[in-house]
């Protein structure tokens, strides 16, 4: 039986769906995590700096490189573990560290982080998160922790994974510049189930700062719309006065066009980002199938409160940006339709007036072909007048009389050949 051929590309994209496997972690033990983004054109950035930056980590510990080409890695780098993720806008770096600091969310963390090597970042932090995961103890203990640890008015506790762990965060950032949550797990919660918490908890963050980038975005574009808004405005009501020009009012309305064309391009790739963004935000939470925890909110009604409104933000600029492009449509739209009607009457106007002046003409014409059959036939009358003279003498006849005599004849075959002559020309 022949070989079968497989697609070139059957393997590479299968094991694209294994490529980042979650971490095992065993309680306690903590993950620092920290995500890089260069200010601006991210998206286009050039990706060999963020793996030379993870080769000079890399390098200090004396750890292996990754393989050419690759978009994440996994690997141990003296007594921690470190994972690296590069994703469209972003790359992450995560520390796991067995066992846990006896002060809570202590920044001794970040050591396997060098300082210098934080420096030279190609582009620049936008989130970094502390994790503290212990053995679940018990419910009162973990009710002072929470008091001690994190900002009451903004908590967010729940049981999750069918109260595999507890989790908890304030979505705060502390005075060291990180975002803080902890995780108590529950004796029978497997290694792997502890992982994957953690990796959604960084997740959760990271994916929600990204798309609150899109909420700023919205901030400044809203601004720019309402003054855009009210020219439209203006220039919509000014089409209907008696003395508005068509042609100031299209520039002006081009004007506005092409700033709202600007805006779009500026702010597509950012608002499409962003619902992308929140989409995951919100699978991540669902994924870990909360229960309310001592009446506190979960972390669902968190971001219900206060991330969602941002986000109804950015989907509302998004809405009115295409509303007022339309709306610009309809304003050329209806200035091309008055346009229009306007030429429409200057082509009336036009053409009554070349009706008049062909009318004149018409008149003018039949005045000159009567002058010009009378002066025809005043010089055939002279000319014939002398051919007939010489015949006075035979007939009898004045000059007078025979120049009465011709002239009758001669003024009909004149006028008569100037008929023809115009209905063939006319035909």
């Amino acid at each position: 039986m022949a070989p079968i051929e497989d697609h070139p590309l059957r393997y590479q994209l299968a094991n694209e769906l294994h490529a980042r496997p979650f971490p095992s972690m065993r309680a306690p033990c903590a993950a620092a995590y920290v995500a890089f983004k260069q200010p601006e054109m991210a998206v286009n950035r050039d990706r060999a700096k963020d793996v030379a930056h993870l080769q000079a980590l890399l390098d200090r510990h004396g750890a292996p490189h990754p393989q050419p080409g690759a978009t994440h890695y996994y690997g141990q780098i003296g007594r921690h573990w470190l994972k690296w993720e590069q994703h469209t806008e972003f790359v992450t770096y995560t520390i796991f560290s067995d066992g846990v600091e006896d002060r809570p969310f202590d920044a001794r963390a970040f050591e396997p982080f060098p300082q210098e090597w934080l420096e030279a970042a190609p582009g620049q932090r936008f989130t970094s998160v502390l994790i503290r995961v212990e053995p679940r103890p018990e419910e009162a203990e973990i009710k002072n922790r929470l008091l001690d640890w994190f900002v009451p008015e903004s908590l967010a506790v729940s049981s999750v994974l069918d109260d595999a762990a507890v989790i908890a965060g304030d979505f705060r950032i502390d005075q060291n510049g990180n975002m803080r949550f902890a995780a108590f797990i529950s004796e029978q919660t497997g290694q792997r189930r502890v992982g994957r918490i953690v990796q959604r908890l960084c997740e959760i963050e990271t994916y929600k700062s990204m798309s609150m980038l899109g909420f700023a975005r919205a901030r400044t574009t809203g601004a720019q719309l309402t003054a855009l808004d009210t020219r439209l405005i203006e220039l919509v009501e000014s089409m209907s006065g008696e003395h508005a020009e068509a042609e100031e009012t299209l520039r002006a309305l081009l004007s506005i066009s092409a700033e709202l064309e600007s805006l779009s391009a500026q702010s597509s790739f950012r608002i499409g980002a962003t619902r992308a963004y929140e989409a995951i935000v919100n699978e991540r939470i669902e994924a870990l199938r909360e229960d309310r925890y001592q009446g506190r909110q979960t972390f669902a009604e968190f971001m219900m409160r206060r991330y969602q409104p941002a986000m109804r933000t950015v989907q509302s600029t998004e809405r009115r940006l295409a509303a007022m492009s339309d709306r610009s449509v309809r304003a050329a739209d209806l200035l091309r339709t008055q346009v229009d009607v306007e030429r429409s009457a200057q082509n009336q106007a036009l053409l009554e007036s070349m009706d008049r002046r062909s009318d004149l003409q018409m008149r003018l014409q039949r005045t000159v072909e009567g002058f010009s059959a009378v002066a025809i036939s005043y010089y055939s009358v002279s000319l014939l007048s002398y051919l007939f003279y010489s015949l006075e003498a035979t007939t009898g006849v004045s000059k007078n009389l025979m120049t009465a005599l011709i002239t009758v004849p001669v003024v009909f075959l004149v006028w008569t050949a100037i008929k023809r002559l115009k209905s063939k020309v006319e035909r």
